[in-house]
């Protein structure tokens, strides 16, 4: 099994360093440092972590406003660390949708069990988020099929189960789905 991509954030060289040598240890591995939120970003497009560990203060772009591009994408889970505690930050960190927050000092034992709890509802998330755009499209599948029924009834004069026949026909024939023949139906109905 591969080991897990991380991607570090922080503008102190030294914190960089210190927190590669613990992910290192703990058989993880960092494929990616960045000294601003900026290049994190950049960074985690470019290499796709498994998840990605960010400073909270750091020029150019903080940490928060990082994590809320990368989550925006759905690049990688994020975990914010940092020295800092205020409700402020936190608010914001929960509003950029981080998976995590750490505040420094930490043991490195904090570090596996976060960073696996935070990929699990990351992956969490990716799942319920197809099973969501699932849905919708199968709702606005079915929303397209009552309204062509509806026309088709009305302008033929069928009834209900009659015209979703006709649709279920038509899809078959032309090897469409039945979503593209009803919105053919509306679309032919407006012209």
């Amino acid at each position: 099994m591969s080991k897990i991509k991380v991607l570090i954030a922080d503008d102190e060289p030294i914190i960089r360093l210190d927190l590669r040598q613990m992910l290192e240890s703990l058989d993880y591995e960092v494929v990616a440092e960045a000294g601003n939120g900026k290049e994190a970003v950049d960074l985690a497009r470019l290499h796709n972590p498994d998840v990605c560990i960010l400073d909270v203060k750091m020029p150019v772009m903080d940490g928060i406003e990082a994590v809320d591009i990368i989550t925006e994408e759905s690049i990688a889970p994020t975990i914010l660390l940092t020295a800092y505690s205020d409700k402020e930050l936190i608010n914001r960190a929960k509003a950029a949708g981080v998976f995590a927050y750490l505040v420094k000092p930490f043991k490195p034992s904090d570090l596996a069990p976060t960073i696996e709890v935070a990929r699990a509802r990351f992956e969490q998330n990716v799942l319920l988020s197809k099973e969501v755009l699932s849905l919708t499209e199968r709702l606005d599948a079915r929303k397209a099929i009552d309204k062509a029924k509806g026309i088709l009834m009305q302008s033929q004069g069928i009834n209900e189960a009659e015209a979703y026949r006709r649709i279920q026909i038509q899809s078959m024939n032309l090897r469409k789905s039945m979503r593209e023949v009803a919105d053919a139906i509306v679309v032919a109905e407006s012209t």
